[in-house]
């Protein structure tokens, strides 16, 4: 059986007509394309080529042969395209969600780099609240989930991606942002604004509260973190958040302080565990993970 190699040499010599131009044509040695076709006659039984005034013609007897070397080669091209296209993401539409914690800036980042890797791939990112991510995945909306919280489901996986801490809130110039850090029990003396903790993702940020036997009394609850973060700025109360929403940006009227408590939460990637995932996936979540360790690291 002909190799691809033996298949390349034949075609190139047949394109240019020489050893020496099929040896520049593949970027080799003349002498090794002669070789080569030695073996490949010998090997075959057959001579390929006659030579005439210095060039090298197909005889009679190999002209069908090589009909049959160009379709391959031109299929091996097509391969090689397609493998280019997978490269770049052409022709391809990746389909993920993350919820609204990470997507503030932690995806946004991710995605950037994405897009450098694979420059000509089109995406559709859906946001999703953490009790959605089921039905999301197992009705395959998308590939893949960014998610606060570990879904423990039969159909799904949950791959950890980072881990970050609960973060006091406050209104710029309140008196605890002149402190490097936080006691949640001083937060607490404050009127707090919150998401319900019966929410996945409330029950996640206002854990520091119960560990410290405080209740989870909350005079504003909001949906999201984006108004608790509008109501915390325009003075309404105190708020605790995850690190990852405002992670590496600037928020004027706001103070950011690390709770002087333990306060850690994991983030995770969801798929769906009867799909395997594409390159596009696994690079999200390798891309996910360094974001978030970087985030962390600037503590």
């Amino acid at each position: 059986m002909l190799t691809l190699r033996q298949i390349e040499v034949i075609r190139a010599i047949l394109i240019t007509g020489t050893v020496k131009g099929a040896a520049d044509l593949l970027g080799v040695s003349a002498p090794g394309i002669s070789r080569v076709m030695k073996h490949t006659e010998s090997q075959l039984g057959l001579r390929l080529f006659s030579r005439a005034h210095g060039r090298f013609a197909p005889t009679d007897e190999a002209r069908h042969i090589f009909t049959q070397i160009n379709e391959v080669f031109a299929k091996v091209e097509n391969l090689q395209t397609s493998i280019d296209m997978l490269k770049r993401g052409e022709d391809r539409i990746f389909a993920f969600a993350s919820v609204p914690s990470i997507a503030q800036r932690m995806l946004p980042n991710a995605v950037k780099r994405l897009r450098e890797r694979f420059p000509d791939l089109r995406m559709t990112i859906d946001q999703t609240k953490i009790e959605e991510s089921i039905d999301y995945l197992l009705l395959r909306k998308g590939e893949l989930v960014a998610n606060s919280f570990k879904i423990d489901h039969p159909g799904l996986i949950s791959l950890p991606i980072g881990a970050g801490r609960v973060m006091a809130l406050l209104p710029e110039g309140h008196e605890l942002a002149q402190e490097a850090s936080v006691s949640v029990r001083d937060l607490a003396k404050n009127p707090m604004i919150g998401i319900s903790p019966s929410d996945p993702y409330g029950n996640i940020v206002s854990r520091p509260l119960r560990d410290a036997d405080l209740p989870v009394d909350f005079q504003i609850q909001a949906r999201v973190g984006q108004t608790v973060q509008a109501l915390v700025r325009n003075g309404m109360g105190v708020a605790l958040i995850d690190e990852f929403s405002v992670a590496d940006q600037v928020l004027p009227g706001l103070a950011v302080r690390p709770l002087a408590e333990p306060s850690t939460f994991r983030t995770y990637a969801v798929v769906n565990a009867e799909t395997p995932r594409s390159i596009f996936a696994e690079s999200l979540i390798e891309l996910l993970q360094q974001e978030m360790r970087k985030a962390t690291a600037k503590r």
